[in-house]
């Protein structure tokens, strides 16, 4: 009878565990999507502080009957930046957009704002991150499509760019407002 050294088989046996690991890893629908429990459910508490002399909006605004985006940016974030541009287009295209700044000095916040343009319809100051506790955001920027009866559709973790409203920001749009998707 021949005896084996376990230390033979460790190897293989600990590649075969890490490959169906990373299998099932990549089978996700979408590797870097951070979904939210929140999807669904009522938006959380708004409790914004006004930043300079801008609109501020509350938990009304939510519920006013139209799909909005509300979106967690602040002057210090760089994929705020890239971001920015996006904005503004779907801005102009009539999506309502409501800011959220967070963690930042409000003179940075307003100088970005000045500097890049002001695609928000309202917009609050979170200086303490409390709201973005309650709304579990991952991050800034981050982005989430709510739907007229102020429920969370989705949520967007990180910037939004045209690949992102394509596939995710539009679709979910497009939910909210109960329209089927074009083919």
């Amino acid at each position: 009878m021949v005896k084996t050294n376990w230390l033979m088989v460790l190897p293989p046996v600990l590649f075969g565990g890490l490959a169906v690991m990373f299998y099932t890893g990549m089978q996700r629908d979408n590797p870097d999507a951070l979904p939210t429990a929140l999807a669904g459910r009522a938006v959380p508490s708004v409790s914004v502080t006004p930043l300079g002399d801008l609109p501020g909006f509350d938990l009304a605004t939510m519920q006013d009957g139209q799909v909005k985006l509300v979106n967690y940016w602040a002057s210090w974030c760089a994929p705020c930046r890239v971001e920015h541009p996006n904005l503004e287009q779907l801005a102009e295209q009539g999506v309502p957009i409501y800011g959220v700044n967070y963690k930042d000095n409000p003179a940075n916040a307003l100088g970005f704002l000045a500097e890049l343009g002001n695609p928000y319809e309202a917009v609050g100051q979170d200086a303490q991150g409390r709201m973005a506790l309650d709304w579990g955001v991952y991050g800034v920027p981050e982005t989430y499509v709510i739907d007229g009866a102020g429920r969370i559709v989705t949520r967007h973790a990180g910037p939004v760019t045209q690949r992102v409203i394509e596939g995710v920001i539009a679709p979910a749009i497009a939910k909210a407002r109960g329209e089927t998707p074009q083919s």
